[in-house]
């Protein structure tokens, strides 16, 4: 779910969460000079779906979604300072929250945003009977909002002080009064403030946005009268990874994220790259009552049963890094290494030994049993090509030199969030979660399990609930160390394994734009090419 202040698009099931800030670019742009009017073309390895901005927190959701709609506040991807977005001025203490929205602000219908609106956004939101998956997330349980539409103040009261709830705000998109007053229709258009309008919508094939003219309250005062940005935007849906390659050096496409073995031909080429580092292997396990997986035993014996190194160098084709923290995000809130030093050791002999201790027997054939039951897995990663493709086939192998079996099944996207957040059938989850701030994290780590939270894992770990707590108290980066700390708890305890790490690079063709943890529709410069 990036979620995000801006996550990063088309990779594992990025949970979406990210935000709008900053990235790096390198390569092919040149001295060449902005054109106007162009096309840019921007090629995504998934279908988002239904496209209520509120309503999913799949990364290809919240790519489109930046298109369309604005947050509140926006986040310097470089210094992590809150920025303007909607708000020109806020102000945050203790429990109460009060943002100024810009003047002149207009919805694409022509209807002007008011504080009214954002209020009616925030409280929707915060209802958890509209199970929106951005609650607790990137908006703190328990607020409410209320709007002065004379001053354009809108007053947010949280029911506990949430140290980093601004940079919460600068993920949430604000949807227009038409689209709030009839929310069905939001599945297929769009009704925001954003510098783009959807024009044309052929869902698993593409979507079509329009400039819009006047719009001035973009991330820091970003305008769409900014030489160079496109006319018009193409999302395609391209699923292959070698296809949207061939599509870049053709010029099909304008923008797409390569990860595998064909960015190198693009990086020969002189291609335009933007990087984002960030999480790309994180394993799972689902914890609920009756799964295999929910023996804390079982849990650490198969982390122990990985050789964690090898299956991070497979699945990043050998271009990754170890993971350092699970707020991964750019801007990172809070900095540091809660991984290396908790994340148990390769360990088969010892993983066997806990497996006997758990019950798990193996017999003359290799394989174990329990009571007559074998022990079998279930686990799901998504569609994104030969890397992931062979590190699921490694990881299944170094489980039965152990006597487990287990079935890695791929699914894309769509199917893999219907699937974790339906409560559906799976034991093991490879799923990277994309947000800046480690509190983010926690409607993921603890609270009602899925479909009735977020919680798709039903983790229940009163030792990380009492750190959370602990850390909640202590204001903004100041309680950093404290966060970090309760996340090297739980990776100690094998609740989740984070083992690797990239850099997500978008490259361009004929275009040049930000990538801080999704592409950034106001950074879009078209090139002479």
């Amino acid at each position: 779910m990036r979620l995000t202040t801006a996550a990063a698009y088309g990779l594992c099931l990025t949970l979406a969460l990210a935000g709008c800030s900053g990235g790096s670019g390198t390569g092919g742009t040149g001295t060449a000079p902005v054109i106007e009017g162009g096309t840019f073309t921007l090629g995504l390895a998934q279908d988002p779906g239904a496209l209520d901005p509120q309503g999913g927190a799949g990364t290809s959701l919240f790519t489109v979604s930046q298109f369309a709609y604005d947050s509140l506040v926006s986040v310097d991807g470089k210094t992590g300072e809150v920025q303007s977005a909607l708000a020109k001025s806020w102000d945050a203490k203790g429990t109460a929250v009060t943002l100024t929205l810009n003047e002149g602000i207009t919805c694409s219908d022509g209807a002007a945003l008011t504080a009214s609106d954002v209020a009616a956004n925030i409280n929707y939101v915060a209802n958890p009977k509209n199970s929106s998956p951005f609650l607790g997330v990137f908006l703190p349980a328990g607020s409410k909002a209320t709007g002065d539409d004379a001053s354009r103040v809108v007053t947010l009261t949280l029911a506990q002080p949430s140290p980093f709830v601004l940079n919460g705000l600068a993920s949430l998109p604000i949807v227009c009064a038409g689209g709030m007053k009839n929310r069905a229709a939001l599945s297929k258009t769009t009704s925001g403030t954003g510098p783009f309008t959807l024009v044309e919508v052929a869902p698993g094939d593409h979507y079509t946005y329009q400039l819009r003219d006047g719009y001035t309250w973009g991330p820091n005062g970003a305008t769409t009268a900014t030489k160079g940005m496109p006319k018009t935007v193409v999302v395609k849906i391209v699923q292959n990874e070698t296809t949207a390659a061939n599509l870049l050096l053709s010029g099909g496409l304008s923008a797409s994220q390569i990860l595998g073995p064909d960015a190198a031909r693009l990086e020969k080429a002189g291609l335009f790259s933007a990087t984002t580092p960030a999480l790309v292997g994180e394993q799972w396990y689902n914890h609920a009552k009756g799964r295999v997986t929910e023996d804390p035993k079982v849990r650490l014996a198969l982390t122990q049963a990985l050789d964690l190194p090898q299956l991070q160098k497979v699945l990043t084709s050998g271009k990754g890094t170890a993971a350092t923290t699970l707020a991964d995000n750019v801007p990172i809130a809070c900095p540091g290494d809660s991984i290396k030093s908790s994340l148990p050791a390769s360990d088969p002999k010892a993983a066997g030994a806990l497996l006997d201790q758990a019950g798990w027997t193996r017999g003359a054939d290799g394989r174990r049993t329990k009571a007559g039951k074998p022990l079998t897995l279930t686990m799901l990663y998504q569609t994104t090509g030969s890397g992931s493709d062979a590190a699921a086939e490694l990881t299944v192998k170094q489980w039965k030199a152990v006597g487990v079996t287990a079935t890695a099944k791929a699914q894309n996207e769509t199917t893999l969030t219907g699937t974790l957040f339906g409560a559906g059938d799976w034991d093991v989850a490879w799923v990277p979660l994309h947000v800046n701030t480690p509190d983010q994290l926690v409607p993921f780590l603890s609270g009602a399990a899925a479909p009735k939270g977020t919680n798709f894992a039903a983790i229940s770990d009163p030792v990380y609930d009492q750190a959370v707590k602990a850390a909640m108290a202590i204001p903004g980066t100041d309680g950093c160390k404290a966060w970090l700390d309760a996340e090297s708890g739980l990776i100690a305890r094998a609740s989740i394994v984070p083992f690797a790490s990239t850099n997500f690079r978008t490259f361009g063709k004929a275009a040049k734009f930000e990538t801080p943890g999704g592409l950034v529709p106001t950074s879009i410069r078209m090139l002479a090419k």
